[in-house]
């Protein structure tokens, strides 16, 4: 169809539009790879499996959160690719009269480009008169990329009319293309104008897409090839050697993984981690999105300049790019990371500027003042005498480890549950559990110190480690195997981030099981130790730890017990993976809550909501959130708050 000029000038058009496309993709490479070494390549079959599956299932984003916008999205997904394939027939078509499209692909082709209309309405009513809080209306990106998309389909609708109106016999199965025939003259040089026009807008989406937004297309599935298989909130030691190490923390953009980064460039903006974040839906400035967006923003100014001037480096993220508002009001809950479609991780970017600026400026919220020197000198949080962290298991005939160290296992009782004369109660329920079950265990007693989890998520990573490194040597000392720990908090961080710190030790061997104590008790009622009665009569709903739930997938276990004592129990409407966090995660449980509402509040309306007489959980922490939630909303006669041991403990026949 083409002349030999028009041919050359096709090809020339096709490298200008090659060259077009990879040139941003490889500066994007550049500047992933300014940032920090991580392995992420270990299982690459299974993160290849995943990867695929996730963009042609688009498992990533048909998700209970948007299931609808999902399904358009698989109609925008296919519709993309059966016009990618089209568009390569097209080229061959202008440039061979002899090959021409199949019959069948003609067909699919109309079809989905009435699915890709459908789909460009559907986002331009939802973007532009529904206009969810979560989307971003600061650019033209997506009334661009909608324009493209109907004038991509548009014009190959118009090329496939005006060459079946020049070759009726060539209509085949194009139903949509004998329409747009049936308005079109038979000419040769009609069909040629067409076939221009969609090629060009083709390459004009070709040129567009690696310089928007729209390039996680390509990075999204990359992202998720580097997911994260690991649980989700695990922190990794800094390298505490003050003498040697420049920074501590993320100060500026290359302080961040190489994954970090790459992060913001598979960004869909889609605002689901919004949705979910506690922090924003309280009305405090915290944007997740906003935490990826201006890291990738970061990157395209700052980063660039970097690469052309290696010597001037980058300039440092607090205050410029992220306000103290926005680091300080993160409760880990890690809702955020869980319904990201393309797996962004926002915590290790939060919890990396809290180490900044806590270890190099001392700059936090001044309540923290009085936590960290409580932690320092008495190593807990209530700043309470060691000597008196045994007191409650007082006439309960219970030995320390330095008496009697032959146990089963060891029962870490933490500092909620050994100081906090509400949270004491939950200890005394799991020994008289453990009793009735007939157990061996012991507890440390005074040598037990804080595992650290809330010093190491405000930042201070060397509290932790000085608080680990003394925990690791006493659990050393007794050979302990098993630990039962009812704090969730607590169990993340025995279970996945003690053995890291135990290898920078020395201590290459760390084999101790951690349980949660609801995964310890179903464990008994299954192995037959212990009797329950279904005598439980108050109506019930179970509230999830986010450090149980969603970063350690321990859903059922607790469900299982409560309805072997109570026949059910009735979900709140934010529940499981998607429970709401009750506000004390990250460390906030010992800082002032000024901005928005009070995220315990919020949990507290989904909790009524339910009608139940009695809230569960399992997590000391969330008990004393969800108690003074309760009280502030003078509900404390009608509703009671209970510990999932304190349940079990008064059914044991």
């Amino acid at each position: 169809m083409l002349t030999i000029i028009e041919a050359i000038v096709f090809i020339a058009i096709l490298i200008l539009t090659i060259y077009g496309f990879f040139s941003p993709l490889y500066l994007r490479y550049k500047l992933i790879r300014m940032g920090q070494p991580e392995n992420r390549f270990d299982n690459p079959f299974k993160r290849f499996v995943k990867a695929v599956t996730s963009f042609f299932f688009l498992t990533c984003s048909v998700k209970k959160e948007r299931v609808i916008t999902g399904l358009v999205h698989i109609g925008i997904l296919y519709g993309s690719l059966t016009f990618d394939t089209v568009t390569v027939f097209h080229i061959f078509e202008g440039l061979s009269d002899k090959i021409h499209i199949h019959p069948v692909h003609a067909l699919v082709a109309d079809i989905f480009a009435i699915l890709v209309f459908a789909a460009v309405l559907y986002f331009v009513i939802r973007r532009y008169i529904v206009r969810p809080k979560s989307y971003t209306y600061t650019n033209n990106e997506s009334a661009f990329i909608y324009t493209l998309l109907v004038t991509v389909t548009l014009t190959f609708l118009l090329y496939e009319g005006a060459t079946i109106a020049l070759k009726p016999a060539e209509s085949h199965l194009a139903f949509f293309g004998q329409l747009f025939a049936g308005f079109l003259p038979a000419s040769a040089t009609l069909v040629k104008v067409f076939w221009w026009i969609h090629i060009l807008n083709v390459f004009a989406f070709i040129l567009y897409v690696p310089r928007s937004k729209y390039m996680h297309m390509f990075m999204g599935p990359t992202n998720i090839y580097f997911r994260n298989y690991n649980p989700k909130g695990i922190m990794k030691p800094l390298d505490m050697d003050m003498e040697t190490a420049e920074s501590f923390g993320i100060v500026t953009a290359k302080d961040m993984t190489w994954k970090d980064l790459l992060d913001g460039f598979a960004c869909v903006d889609c605002g689901r981690c919004e949705d979910y974040c506690p922090a924003s839906q309280s009305g405090k400035p915290l944007s997740p999105k906003d935490i990826i967006l201006k890291m990738r923003n970061e990157l395209m100014v700052e980063g660039k300049a970097a690469l052309k001037n290696p010597e001037a480096g980058l300039k440092p993220l607090m205050e410029r790019v992220y306000s103290g508002d926005e680091i300080w009001t993160c409760t880990s809950c890690g809702a955020c990371m869980h319904v990201c479609p393309v797996e962004n991780e926002q915590l290790p970017k939060i919890l990396g500027l809290r180490q900044s600026q806590v270890l190099m400026e001392a700059k936090f919220p001044t309540e923290l003042n009085t936590f960290f020197k409580n932690m320092e000198t008495n190593s807990n949080p209530w700043g309470i005498g060691a000597s008196t962290r045994g007191e409650w298991a007082e006439d309960l005939n219970i030995e320390t480890m330095a008496k009697n160290s032959d146990v089963d296992i060891l029962f870490w009782v933490g500092c909620a549950n050994s100081f906090d004369d509400r949270s004491r109660k939950i200890s005394q329920s799991v020994v008289k559990i453990l009793q009735a079950a007939g157990v061996k265990f012991g507890i440390l007693g005074q040598e037990e110190n804080c595992c650290g989890d809330q010093a190491r998520r405000l930042g201070n990573e060397y509290l932790f480690q000085m608080l680990a490194q003394q925990n690791i040597e006493t659990l050393q000392r007794y050979n302990v195997k098993k630990i039962l720990v009812t704090c969730p908090h607590g169990y993340h961080t025995l279970k996945n981030e003690y053995a890291e710190v135990a290898r920078t030790m020395g201590i290459e061997d760390w084999d101790i099981e951690v349980f949660h104590h609801s995964e310890f008790i179903s464990r008994l009622l299954a192995d037959g130790k212990l009797d329950l009665d279904k005598s439980f009569a108050s109506s019930l709903t179970y509230h999830d730890p986010c450090y149980l739930g969603r970063h350690n997938d321990v859903i059922e276990p607790a469900r299982g017990i409560l309805k072997s004592v109570a026949g059910s129990i009735t979900e709140m409407k934010n529940s499981r993976y998607h429970s709401r966090c009750c506000g004390a995660g990250g460390g906030l449980m010992w800082t002032e809550e000024h901005l928005g509402t009070r995220i315990n509040h919020m949990r507290t309306d989904d909790v009524l909501a339910t009608g139940a007489e009695t809230i569960c959980t399992a997590c000391p922490f969330c008990l004393t959130m969800l108690e003074d939630g309760i009280k502030d909303k003078g509900k404390d006669e009608q509703h009671k708050v209970r510990d999932l041991a304190e349940i079990v403990a008064e059914c044991i026949k």
